[in-house]
């Protein structure tokens, strides 16, 4: 059995949250989205700070009294680090750091983390790496200054397979060139294996959806496989694809893959284009929801507009996951499903409305 990467209970850190507000009816999503991923990271949210925000201060983003809120909060309350559920320069990162004296993380570098953290596959690791050399690189001077409170361990300090981060200039462009030069093969190995699936007329099938919306399970219970599922923001990072079998003769190639959330970073986007090309070049997309979830319409929404991006085909069915936790009424929409792994009749129902919409 594959052993996975586990945050042992001495790693745990202690984090505060600042969230900028820009939209006060996003409020509550927003903070309930950026400490599940502290969460994922390792870390212990101890408070959240927010400010409602027009403008953002150009030195810390956060504004001079919210700065000495937060440093009078640190002096009684110490912890291991700042998460901003923003995209900060260089600049920012070493101001915050050197005014609060802790580790500060934005929102870009926790997701890389977790990414960083749950890669498994070559693949998976150099477009992790990918990542985070694209972010460092953009801000090594700032960060540079400041590499006493920068480096170490713990969230945000971590390379795929556990390796550090690197702080050299030159052999961080130098490693960039060389991952891109892997991503083009890598994306070169899809397309050929596209144009064989093509002329064998086996078609794709993609699960995409909001993280953590259950999409290695139900790959798991439809391809009879074990990919790694847990309950936490991107468990699943690296793509799998398996035939399903349809049945009267009839199969296609079932791919999981990663989840999406908001505002994903352009990093990611960037650097994972070879494992989006599989949602892009889908020809069904079975969009996973977590239907238990408050938020599920706005996830659902999230989704759409990352499909949408991709240029992913419309042809989508909404999988209302985790019904059998429903505590409330929830209105069925054209193309939605409701669906329960713990249903085991749903499998060929699932089957059924897959094999009629590759018609």
């Amino acid at each position: 059995m594959k052993k996975f990467y586990q945050i042992q209970e001495e790693e745990i850190e202690k984090a505060i949250l600042f969230c900028p507000i820009v939209d006060e009816r996003e409020k509550e999503y927003q903070f309930a989205e950026i400490s599940r991923l502290c969460t994922s990271a390792g870390m212990r949210v101890e408070k959240i700070f927010s400010q409602k925000m027009d403008a953002f201060n150009r030195r810390t983003v956060m504004g001079t009294g919210k700065l000495e809120e937060v440093k009078q909060y640190l002096k009684e309350n110490p912890c291991d680090c700042l998460v901003v559920d923003f995209q900060l320069t260089g600049s920012q990162l070493r101001n915050l750091s050197e005014e609060l004296g802790v580790k500060v993380l934005d929102r870009i570098l926790l997701i890389i983390d977790i990414f960083a953290v749950n890669a498994k596959s070559s693949e998976g690791k150099i477009e992790v790496k990918l990542a985070q050399n694209r972010y460092l690189l953009t801000r090594l001077a700032s960060l540079q200054g400041s590499q006493g409170r920068f480096g170490g361990k713990g969230a945000g300090m971590r390379g795929p397979g556990e390796t550090k981060l690197e702080l050299d200039r030159r052999k961080l462009e130098k490693e960039i060139l060389t991952l891109e030069k892997e991503i083009e093969k890598i994306k070169n190995s899809r397309k050929q294996n596209k144009i064989l699936r093509d002329k064998n007329n086996i078609k794709s099938v993609v699960l995409g959806g909001y993280t953590n919306a259950g999409k290695s399970s139900i790959f798991n219970l439809l391809t009879k496989e074990t990919v790694y599922a847990d309950d936490k923001l991107f468990a699943t990072l690296d793509t799998t694809s398996r035939r399903l079998f349809l049945g009267e003769g009839e199969n296609c190639l079932l791919t999981d893959t990663v989840g999406f959330i908001s505002k994903l970073p352009h990093e990611l986007v960037e650097s994972f284009s070879s494992t989006l090309e599989e949602v892009s070049n889908a020809d069904l997309i079975l969009h996973v929801v977590d239907v238990s979830d408050v938020y599920y319409k706005k996830n659902i929404e999230i989704t759409n507009e990352i499909l949408d991006g991709l240029g992913a085909t419309d042809n989508r069915i909404v999988v209302l996951n985790k019904s059998d936790l429903l505590d409330r009424m929830v209105e069925i929409e054209k193309n939605q499903v409701l669906f329960s792994i713990k249903k085991k009749d749903n499998v060929d129902k699932l089957k059924k409305i897959i094999k009629d919409a590759l018609q």
